[in-house]
């Protein structure tokens, strides 16, 4: 029989150090929650392809319109995609967002009825719709957790406090599924996404202000 090989000193560890910093930002940010705005899966599956390389705020600002005149996934399906690329013309690249939308919701409503599926590899082979983009959506609009999503925040502070050395967000995501208990995937992604907009920045952190600044390993902050 084979032996169960043991978690390093080291591991256990960096297991402890996650556990506090958890702790740390779930006292900091108690309310921290998916910052787009969405009542539907639909929507936010739409507001999430439309978030890559763009801020939520602008986001929020663009689909009150958008999920006024399209409400289901056929009105996205039917639409001419030059209508489709004129109602997101104040997203950054709009136009392939558009036709990964409309593929998206081609598929949904010829093999799925409409309706978002609710796994993590039905949801990847949609257009405009990756490994982040599915974990948003499982973990905030259905409460199912497939994994940590690894935006621009999460990559930057998990490098920086030292939860990892990977600079790819797929081996990032893994070494954090390590680190942190499965049912709190979602909410951690959001501690730290709150944490990297209003204190980590990417320029001039401020870690004179931050909660978490006498335990950061500080890595690659200048």
């Amino acid at each position: 029989m084979r032996a169960i090989k043991k978690p390093s000193k080291a591991i256990k560890e960096k297991l402890r150090r996650t556990e506090r910093l958890i702790e740390t930002l779930k006292k900091a940010y108690p309310e921290a929650h998916c910052e787009l705005d969405y009542t539907t899966p639909l929507e936010l599956l739409i507001a999430t392809i439309l978030s890559a390389q763009c801020t939520d705020v602008l986001v929020n600002q663009v689909t009150p319109a958008l999920f006024k005149k399209y409400k289901q996934a056929k009105d996205y399906a039917v639409a001419p995609l030059a209508d489709l690329e004129n109602d997101l013309k104040r997203i950054g690249l709009f136009r392939s967002k558009a036709k990964n939308i409309k593929a998206c919701c081609t598929v949904l409503r010829d093999r799925y009825r409409g309706e978002v599926p609710q796994t993590l590899e039905e949801l990847i082979e949609l257009g405009g719709v990756g490994r982040k983009t599915a974990n948003v959506v499982l973990g905030n609009a259905f409460g199912i957790s497939s994994g940590v999503v690894v935006d621009t925040h999460v990559s930057r502070l998990s490098q920086r406090m030292g939860l990892t050395k990977e600079t790819d967000p797929k081996k990032i995501e893994i070494d954090l599924m390590a680190l942190v208990r499965k049912e709190e995937w979602t909410i951690f992604s959001h501690w730290m996404i709150w944490h990297g907009r209003r204190r980590c920045k990417a320029r001039n952190p401020d870690c004179a202000q931050c909660e978490w600044e006498r335990h950061c390993l500080k890595r690659n902050v200048e």
